[in-house]
């Protein structure tokens, strides 16, 4: 059987107008621009208000993606969502995206793979598309984190902003395309990243929200360096493999944005040269599932990755997972 090739035909982003600096926030935890910068690499981060949701900044994201694809909106016949901070439990955001688009009958699926989502929703969509019966998928990654944060946890309200990144995803009729990707998750170190409080196992009660217990929780630090980086480098070299290439071959890597220290560690590990490490994570911060949309979108409208060149996109994320993806521009 024939697999169709397929490319990412637009991309868009989507970011909150309210801007959080370093030293905003030293005025309500203790901590202080040096502090965050030399740990994390972050100087400021995107905060939405109370009447964005998630999927306000899908939308926006989404719209600038299908006008780059130069197709249709009603060409859309599958919308994936990859968040852990939905509108709702139900209905899912990605139909709340489709009625704001006004796109008619289209299959409609959220997917909750924590900072790797963006890069799991690819890899169903490539998928869906290339055995047939689809021809063009919006895949969204899309967080507002900065709603389910302790702002008295110093080890995690300095880490996290809000954004949504978006792609359609068409078949290819040249050298652009999707070579590769790779899907992996450990459940065992699940822990490592978790919100305790709201779901079936600690529904939500005045103690829940007593103790802040429906916000992130991140009690290992070390743990979740050690185990992003062994990720990221084993999902880089999967998917390198299954390509047939080489780190040699890659002209940029985007990794997932949570930590500067954390990407330091992957290049040197697959010895990429830091020049082709494209980082943002200085202006939005860690925006999980959005974080390599957002970045890939920046770089491709400045015009550093140009057409014909070897991008890779590796991430990891609560669950714990990880994930791959290279693609030829």
């Amino acid at each position: 059987m024939d697999l169709k090739k397929v490319k990412i035909s637009g991309i868009g982003k989507a970011v909150p107008e309210r801007i959080m600096t370093n030293d905003d926030l030293a005025k309500i935890v203790d901590t202080s621009d040096e502090w965050i910068t030399q740990r994390t690499g972050i100087k400021e981060r995107r905060v939405s208000d109370d009447k964005t949701a998630t999927s306000d900044l899908c939308i926006r994201a989404a719209e600038d993606a299908i006008k780059m694809s130069g197709i249709d909106k009603d060409e859309i016949d599958f919308i994936i969502v990859g968040t852990v901070t939905p509108d709702y439990f139900f209905p899912s955001t990605a139909g709340i995206v489709q009625k704001a688009l006004g796109i008619g009958k289209c299959a409609i699926l959220d997917i909750e793979a924590g900072c790797s989502g963006f890069l799991y929703a690819l890899a169903v969509a490539r998928r869906f598309i290339a055995f047939g019966g689809y021809r063009h998928i919006l895949a969204i990654g899309a967080e507002t984190l900065t709603k389910i944060i302790n702002w008295e946890d110093r080890n995690t309200c300095v880490l996290f902003g809000d954004g949504a990144g978006a792609a359609v995803l068409s078949p290819a009729d040249s050298e652009s395309c999707i070579l590769s990707d790779a899907l992996s998750g450990n459940g065992n170190l699940g822990d490592l990243l978790i919100m305790h409080g709201g779901g079936s196992r600690n529904p939500i009660s005045q103690k829940i929200l007593d103790d802040k217990s429906a916000t992130i929780c991140m009690e290992n630090g070390r743990d979740i360096f050690k185990n992003a980086v062994v990720s990221m480098y084993d999902m880089a070299h999967e998917t390198l493999n299954i390509a047939g290439v080489t780190t040699e071959d890659v002209k940029w890597l985007i990794p997932h944005q949570a930590n500067l220290r954390i990407m330091d560690s992957v290049i040197k590990k697959l010895g990429i040269e830091k020049e082709k490490l494209l980082v943002d994570l200085e202006k939005y911060g860690n925006t999980s599932a959005a974080s390599i949309p957002i970045t890939l979108t920046d770089f491709v409208e400045n015009g550093t990755i140009k057409k014909g060149e070897l991008v890779l996109l590796v991430a990891f994320g609560a669950g714990f997972t990880s994930a791959g993806t290279l693609l030829r521009w």
